[in-house]
């Protein structure tokens, strides 16, 4: 094939749709491998970002995007003037490393599409207000590509999704050109495995599950992959490498159910379900730790099991487990202002004018990825019973645009003392684990385990 041979002499252009926290890792390893990459968004200022060499993402370090060293295996970054199997950029393509051989651009631009090789799509796939699959971004950004496809290119979808949606619609608008799926241009699905700060795996040493619409779609893929990966996981279609990715976050989504379902009765009882997690995880066999907290937050565990559930009805097939765990982590930051609204009445406060500070905005520890964060969700419910809310993230000093929370962007991090009515503790950042809250002398509700010790001021949630 000669695709897989220009990918494998590191002449094939790379381009990645959607530089946020899927694309950029991407980008990175594959520029470290010595390719061309182009990258696209819709985000004129995260292309702006990129071509003053600067990040918007604090944990990934995008060196590997400005320097002007050597590429991986020793290869050292041709001068405009050297030779090179890459055909030049176009002046609209003007390169970050300028007066070098371009490795690596940021446009938005994609109409420059048509020069790629392979195109890579890391897009959302939120839902809409009726929790049902929001297609827009796929499906709209599959369309553009269709306007510039030609023959002998790859196409990678890595947003998480129902199955069916690679070999299915988007075969079907990308077809719509005149060209076959798997004869002219070749279709492929590869879940994306992107755990943000983690320090113990990177994108590079995660086993990269594959699918192809048909065996050279598979083998084109593939191909790709493994100059990137440590080990590629090929399987038989694209959906069941769809399917893959939604079975690994419903995995996690129903445990975390059971967990915060079990902290709820816990508490009741008067047991601490975190020392119970603990006690249970001395099993060497037949258990998994899981943790209980305010609710989902990242792109995947809180719209993936939806994802999954919408499609089962066209089976006529009701996902009933699934969708219970659903209902209660979504119901949990109603269990949490609940506890808030216990700890200030404990204290002579109503819920109404009292002043609370959030602690995390971010939905995991020690990064600033608030993607469907239930902090949002905490801000919204006690703002709507009275509340005035402020927050403290060490990692998020100012909230940026989104599509669903877009009426909070500008407001700023504030500080932490005890000139609060109560502090809720929503995400475990390291820095909250070093502070005195007992010192404060006010309620303090902990969602994430971080207080140590006991005092009347505390309350698990």
């Amino acid at each position: 094939m000669d695709l897989v041979r220009k990918i494998e002499n590191r002449s094939a252009r790379v381009g990645v749709i959607g530089l946020g926290y899927v694309g950029l890792p991407l980008i990175i390893e594959f520029v470290k491998q010595g390719f061309s990459v182009t990258g696209f968004d819709i985000d004129q200022d995260k292309v702006d970002f990129l071509k003053a060499g600067k990040t918007y993402i604090k944990h990934i370090d995008i060196a590997p995007l400005t320097s002007k060293g050597k590429r991986a295996g020793g290869r050292g970054l041709k001068t405009n003037s050297e030779s090179s199997a890459v055909a030049p950029y176009s002046k609209s393509e003007r390169p970050v490393t300028s007066g070098l051989q371009p490795v690596f651009n940021a446009t938005t631009d994609f109409s420059m599409l048509k020069n790629m090789d392979c195109i890579l799509i890391c897009v959302p796939t939120p839902l809409n207000k009726n929790r049902e699959p929001d297609m827009t971004y796929v499906f709209g950004t599959t369309k553009t590509i269709a306007q510039s496809l030609k023959k002998g290119q790859l196409i990678i979808l890595e947003s998480t999704t129902y199955p069916g949606t690679t070999d299915e619609d988007m075969r079907a608008i990308l077809e719509k050109t005149g060209f076959k799926a798997g004869k002219d241009f070749y279709l492929a699905f590869s879940p994306e495995r992107e755990d943000p700060a983690n320090k113990d795996f990177s994108l590079r040493t995660v086993p990269k599950v594959v699918g192809g619409y048909t065996r050279n779609c598979l083998m084109a893929a593939k191909a790709l992959y493994d100059t990137i990966v440590i080990k590629t996981v090929p399987v038989s279609s694209t959906k069941v490498a769809e399917a893959t990715k939604l079975l690994e976050n419903i995995y996690r989504s129903v445990n975390i159910a059971l967990v915060n379902e079990l902290k709820i009765l816990f508490d009741r009882m008067g047991i601490n379900v975190w020392e119970v997690i603990e006690a249970a995880k001395t099993k060497p066999f037949g258990f998994q730790p899981f943790y209980p907290g305010p609710g989902l937050g990242g792109h995947c565990i809180p719209l993936d099991p939806f994802y999954l559930s919408w499609k089962a009805h066209e089976y006529e097939f009701s996902t009933k487990f699934i969708e219970l765990a659903g209902e209660i982590n979504t119901s949990m930051p109603d269990y949490v202002v609940s506890k808030v609204m216990k700890a200030l009445n404990d204290v002579g406060k109503p819920l109404k004018g009292a002043k609370i500070l959030i602690l995390g905005l971010a939905y995991k520890a020690n990064v600033d990825d608030d993607r469907e964060s239930p902090s949002y969700r905490l801000i919204e419910k006690l703002e709507k019973l009275g509340a005035h809310v402020s927050y403290n993230d060490p990692y998020i000093p100012v909230i940026r645009k989104s599509r669903e929370y877009a009426r909070y962007a500008g407001r700023k991090s504030a500080k932490i003392n005890g000139n609060y009515d109560c502090i809720l503790i929503a995400t475990a950042h390291d820095e909250y684990r070093e502070i005195d809250f007992k010192s404060f002398g006010i309620p303090i509700v902990d969602t994430r385990a971080i207080v140590k010790g006991k005092s009347k001021f505390f309350y698990s949630a």
